[in-house]
């Protein structure tokens, strides 16, 4: 059985994503274009129009600047909870098209399962025979859109990921959080880490809503991490 590894490479971005930014947060207020705007918004200005939208929350004039990932070695599992955010564009590499015996399935396996040795042996048997079932089923004629049919939620894929940078923020807020599963949350902090990179002045407060909002959403669920931040608290969307 053969072990996927999480690999995030941060394709494309908007040119100048933070004077872009800037630019439409200016064109809000000037008569003048922001054509004309743009090259005239200095690194300093740029950051006092950021902090000032991402501290009143009129945050639509991020949404000019737009992020695409490649992204492999994530579960099916992750990617079902990874396309829910709909603001955003997919491409992903499709089981119906893709015989995947060609270069051998890949597999995730979660910690608490590779560290117990019971456990891990019970998963690599039950991923082998998956595997094996799979390419049996192509060897007798079956197309990969029906084969397919026998593969766990534990198979690898790839997939091309495009958000604005408003949706990003959002996506950081749900999984960033210690309550988000660990496979999409470690994938959420490669992101996180490489477009602080290229926009640091609009990720540099990224981050779950405890400390975003200083309000933890979980209720009874919480993992208790608000408590440690100054002026946190614990609220539900429910009275």
């Amino acid at each position: 059985m053969r072990q996927a590894k999480l690999k995030v490479k941060l394709l494309a971005f908007t040119k100048n994503p933070q004077k872009v930014v800037a630019a439409a947060i200016r064109q809000c207020y000037s008569a003048v274009g922001a054509s004309d705007l743009i090259q005239k918004i200095p690194l300093e200005k740029q950051k006092e129009l950021i902090k000032m939208v991402l501290g009143s929350g009129h945050t639509s004039t991020l949404e000019h600047a737009s992020f695409t990932f490649a992204i492999e070695g994530i579960s099916r599992a992750c990617s079902h909870q990874l396309v829910r955010h709909r603001l955003a564009s997919y491409s992903q590499q499709s089981q119906r098209y893709v015989d995947l015996t060609k270069k051998g399935i890949k597999f995730v396996v979660p910690t608490s399962i590779s560290q117990d040795k019971e456990k891990f042996a019970l998963f690599k048997k039950q991923m082998e025979n998956s595997e094996k079932i799979y390419a049996q089923l192509l060897e007798k004629g079956a197309n990969p859109e029906d084969a397919r049919f026998v593969l766990p939620n534990a198979c690898e894929t790839k997939i091309v990921v495009t958000m604005n940078a408003r949706e990003l923020l959002h996506f950081f807020e749900l999984r960033l959080c210690q309550r988000a599963q660990w496979e999409i949350r470690a994938m959420a902090e490669k992101m996180l880490e490489l477009v602080k990179k290229v926009a640091p002045e609009i990720f540099n407060f990224a981050g779950p809503t405890c400390e975003t909002q200083k309000i933890c959403w979980e209720g009874e669920r919480t993992c208790g991490k608000w408590k440690k931040i100054k002026g946190a608290v614990l609220k539900s969307r429910i009275k």
